[in-house]
């Protein structure tokens, strides 16, 4: 009653001895089923009025056939008196008062999800009183043009007079010519619905008059007025495919990727426990999983439970490893994951042989108080909306980081090293530099499908169909081959604005990649997604060969050759405004940049400090090319950092020579910054070096370290404890490999690598259903004990068909013997 904090009955009696906190409340729940010949449809009643907190019930007891009473009682410890509440006589007021604020109060929880909710979409003030005209307009079901123009995209149905028109133009040309703004600004009727996306689940509205997208409650009521059935209403795919709810990919896909149909055996014990669903939360449910089934992960946090949590703050909710930890036992215990018992099995058949399906399944455990923790801050994650599982992987990995300084660093499993030899074509010279990844996005080349010819004869016959209002034919999915995704991603690449040190002016050049060391495991993500015409993530419909033994030896950096030529180590030379004078860091900080760009990118909802930059980086070159840098960016952690240049009087590292020295306040690298060089095993001097001469940006910081290879051997010291020198470590794939990564002079300087043979096996692979990546749904599939396991939410069976083929993202771990047959590369 002193912080307000939660305890289960395990762990009440720490917090007690930690802290010496003695006065506890107590809340408990009583659940049972109602009286036979209760009244059908009836809401279950409290016996008493307190709302308890929102206590979350590990079944759903909110139905008809349960009723609920609540106890609350003081608990005084370490006698544990008890006094039962409310209890006037025996408390001082001001304690009873204290104990109905707290019985009273909305949880956290319910706190969370009406802020994740405060800026969502509204209901429109025009969608009650709409008036529409009886002008006989009616529409057909697909085939849709507007009627200004032969736009057959981005259409939007007036909800007044039933025109068909384009919406807003594009930067790139595409989009549509505005005519459904123009109509709107001469007839004033408000509201227009977007065609493609009326399904019989709703649709998008947008309200002319109050500038933003809305709901509207009598959609399907205003579409009947025009003869447009939501019931019957096809969704349009990014491909230009129509899908109806019972077909791919709604349907086919999510019974391919869930094993519906199919009779699946559940499975209890530990590392069987699924993870309970908190509403679009599958994306955090199947990266978890897959993380606490690497041994590393399991050793680092729930080996260390009892360490974790008898040294957490005297906040636990706030602290990543007590939550790493506590949603780790909770998975790998077993505690949470029993078989029902064989007398209530019998006695739940006996009442309704339906329901037995259901009793089969586990509750889950429920990570609430990690998504607030891991999500506190960030826009998206923050959300009650659906997320891109790729995206919280890196977002987990780097909390991981930023957590681990110091200690033992579970995510360094995945990190490895790519080289990157990028190559003038007019002079031959090359530059090899090196940078730190996690995860290869292979690109998924349509081209290269197996089944092209397929492909071109569906295309054909969707646009007649559409040309002449009749039903789609069945959609195609394309087969691709891994090899051609394997090789689309080696493939030498155009380096955009390249600037050749040697010509001292912009040239061509080509960029290749190549494994400059292994990771133990391997993270491989399907490009699946594109931009559609509306700039919303859209799916592929595609279907990889993925093999379940992998081959990258191949792929082993060589670096540079005796017959290459380094292109001279000389930076592009900075071209200032022609106002700068003195020392003034004004014209610096105020670069020429193309606004009428910047408002473009802004208009998409991009923030606006993140195009200045995508438009300065890209040398006022237009829109299109300050796009292609924000989507390539996006990801960095300073992306909606304001534009700041290094200063022309600080050029490099040196802090003695500078008059802006590391005494400077305002030069000094962000903590968080140092935390996450340290924690990939760079030493702590060398960092802070980095971050200055790069102006504090990660990436840049990253390249300079490797550029500028650390020679004080005062420098290395304890950062790098756990690395040893070894002269193999980037040596050819022929040689043995230590788990570091060492500078040319022997010195262990660069960051923490597990590397070793690139040999994998699969063993777990995460799938997505849905159209984006903002919708649908994800459950995952690994493989434990020999056997193949789908985790979809709470629901944890034997797989009977895994989808691999289906995937989005990919796991494997490193083979230790040579024993079995993989797949190569291509040469």
């Amino acid at each position: 009653m002193n912080t307000f904090l939660g305890f289960g009955r395990e762990h009440v009696e720490r917090h007690y001895r930690k802290t010496g906190q003695s006065v506890y409340m107590h809340l408990k729940r009583h659940v049972k089923e109602k009286a036979t010949g209760a009244a059908a449809g009836a809401i279950p009643r409290r016996r008493n009025g307190k709302v308890f907190l929102d206590l979350e019930l590990n079944r759903d007891f909110n139905g008809e056939d349960y009723e609920y009473e609540d106890e609350a009682k003081l608990v005084i410890f370490p006698d544990h008196f008890e006094i039962p509440l409310p209890n006037i006589e025996e408390l001082p007021a001001l304690v009873t008062i204290a104990c109905d604020a707290v019985l009273n109060a909305p949880s956290a929880y319910k706190k969370q999800e009406l802020e994740s909710w405060e800026e969502e979409i509204q209901v429109s003030r025009h969608a009650r009183s709409l008036r529409q005209l009886d002008n006989g307009v009616r529409i057909r079901p697909s085939g849709w043009k507007c009627q200004k123009c032969e736009m057959r995209e981005n259409l939007w149905l007036n909800l007044t007079d039933g025109a068909v028109l384009c919406g807003k133009w594009f930067f790139d040309g595409s989009g549509g010519n505005g005519h459904a703004l123009d109509h709107f600004k001469e007839t004033k009727y408000p509201l227009a619905v977007k065609m493609e996306t009326i399904t019989p689940d709703g649709a998008d509205v947008y309200s002319f008059e109050e500038e933003e997208a809305v709901l509207d409650p009598h959609i399907s009521e205003h579409l009947s007025h025009f003869g447009i059935d939501m019931l019957q209403m096809q969704k349009k795919t990014e491909n230009g495919h129509h899908t109806d709810n019972n077909s791919r990919p709604g349907i086919s896909e999510w019974q391919a990727i869930q094993e519906s149909g199919m009779k699946l055996k559940a499975v209890f014990g530990s590392g069987y426990t699924g993870v309970k669903n908190l509403g679009n939360s599958c994306y955090l449910g199947t990266v978890m999983q897959v993380l606490f089934s690497i041994p590393d992960f399991q050793r680092m946090y729930v080996g260390n439970l009892q360490r974790i949590f008898d040294y957490s703050p005297l906040d636990p909710s706030q602290d990543f490893a007590t939550q790493m930890a506590k949603l780790g036992h909770g998975l790998l215990s077993g505690q949470y994951s029993k078989p029902p018992v064989k007398s209530e099995l019998i006695e739940q058949v006996m009442k309704e042989e339906n329901k037995v399906s259901n009793w089969h399944q586990q509750k889950g455990v429920s990570p609430r108080m990690l998504k607030a923790l891991v999500s506190r801050g960030h826009p998206e994650f923050s959300s009650n909306r659906q997320q891109d599982a790729h995206e919280f992987l890196r977002h987990i990995v780097n909390l991981v980081e930023r957590n681990s300084a110091g200690s033992e660093n579970p995510s360094d499993v995945f990190r490895f090293l790519v080289e990157e030899r990028v190559q003038c074509c007019q002079t031959r010279r090359v530059r090899y530099t090196q940078r730190v990844d996690y995860c290869i996005q292979l690109p998924a080349p349509i081209e290269a499908a197996t089944n092209r010819e397929e492909l071109v004869v569906y295309e054909t016959k969707r646009r007649e169909a559409e040309e002449n209002m009749q039903a789609p034919p069945k959609p195609v999915t394309a087969r691709i081959p891994f090899t051609t995704c394997l090789q689309a991603f080696t493939e030498p690449e155009n380096v955009p604005d390249f600037w050749s040190s040697a010509l001292q002016a912009k040239s061509a050049g080509v960029k290749t990649s190549r494994f400059s060391s292994f990771p133990e495991y391997l993270i491989l993500q399907i490009k699946k997604f594109t931009f559609g015409v509306d700039w919303v993530p859209k799916k592929l419909d595609l279907s990889i060969d993925m093999p379940d033994f992998l081959d990258l030896s191949r792929l082993r950096a060589t670096g540079l050759q005796t017959s290459e030529d380094e292109l001279p180590d000389l930076l592009p030379p900075i071209v200032l405004p022609e106002d700068t004078t003195d020392n003034s860091m004004g014209s610096i900080d105020s670069p020429e940049i193309d606004e009428a760009a910047v408002m473009q990118l802004a208009e998409m909802g991009f923030p606006l400090e993140a195009c200045r930059k995508a438009v300065y980086y890209t040398g006022n070159m237009g829109p299109e090319m300050a796009f292609n840098w924000i989507i390539a960016h996006m990801e960095e952690p300073d992306f909606a950092e304001p534009l700041a240049l290094p200063s022309m009087m600080d050029p490099g590292p040196s802090t003695s020579e500078s008059p802006m020295g590391a005494t400077s306040p305002a030069n000094s690298p962000p903590e968080e910054s140092i935390s996450i060089l340290t924690s990939m095993g760079f030493p702590r001097t060398h960092s802070i070096q980095a971050l200055k001469a790069t102006n504090n940006n990660l990436e840049r910081a990253l390249d300079w370290i490797f550029v500028h290879p650390e020679q004080e051997e005062s420098d290395a010291l304890s950062d790098t404890a756990d690395t040893r020198p070894n002269d193999n470590a980037l040596s050819n794939g022929n040689n043995a490999h230590s788990d570091s990564t060492l500078s040319p002079d022997g010195e262990a300087t660069g960051p923490r690598v597990k590397d070793g043979p690139g040999r994998y096996e699969l063993f777990a692979f995460i799938s997505h259903m849905g159209a984006s990546t903002m919708s649908g749904h994800y459950v995952c599939h690994i493989k434990k004990e020999g056997r193949w396991v789908i985790y979809n939410d709470h629901k944890v069976c034997l797989s009977e068909r895994p989808p691999k083929d289906l995937g989005y993202i990919y796991f494997y771990h490193r083979l230790s013997s040579s024993s079995t047959k993989v797949t190569a590369p291509p040469p």
